[in-house]
């Protein structure tokens, strides 16, 4: 049996300018496979961006629902993935200003993936991979949109009281922050 312990005494260590030797992560190691399988089996409403390639733990994604409430929009999330990964989630923030049921205007997203420990027992765990993360995150604007568990109170209580009214305010939304 593999330990964390044992893999970090096989890392090779990596020469870097200064003669210091750095080792590369186990976090690191897990992300060059998973960002190509991320990759290959991206939604076609989302789109991967590495501002440096050369950190493969830091990237944007952009969702443009094709349909539903949040049609016609494009919305953007910073993922920030920890060193602790994969024990822990990655840390993700929408960046574009939403009303939405899960998502809170600070950007906070309520998914149970990304939870440490979740009611449900959907929370985050090691078997989880980013392609994971990403579906679930395009599931908020069709499937997994939850108003029943909300992190945005006033968006949800907004839809129980007035669905039209609750539509129009997405589509200003969408209009002044999100247009495509």
């Amino acid at each position: 049996m593999i330990t964390l312990s044992k893999k970090l005494k096989q890392q090779t260590p990596v020469k870097k300018e200064t003669n210091e030797i750095k080792r590369i992560s186990i976090r690191d190691k897990l992300l060059v496979k998973e960002v190509q399988e991320m990759e290959e089996n991206l939604p076609k409403t989302c789109k991967v961006n590495f501002g440096n390639p050369n950190l493969l733990h830091i990237f944007s994604l952009t969702i443009t629902p094709d349909e539903g409430f949040w049609h016609g929009g494009k919305f953007l999330f910073n993922v920030d993935i920890p060193e602790d990964y994969n024990i822990v989630p990655p840390i993700v923030v929408c960046s574009t200003r939403i009303w939405h049921p899960n998502i809170n205007e600070d950007g906070e997203v309520c998914l149970s993936l990304l939870r440490q420990s979740s009611y449900d027992s959907l929370g985050w765990a090691p078997t989880r991979r980013l392609k994971d993360v990403i579906w679930g995150l395009n599931s908020l604007f069709s499937d997994l949109l939850n108003f029943d568990d909300p992190l945005n109170v006033d968006a949800a209580d907004h839809y129980s009281r007035n669905k039209e009214s609750f539509k129009s305010k997405v589509r200003d939304y969408i209009q002044m922050y999100a247009a495509r």
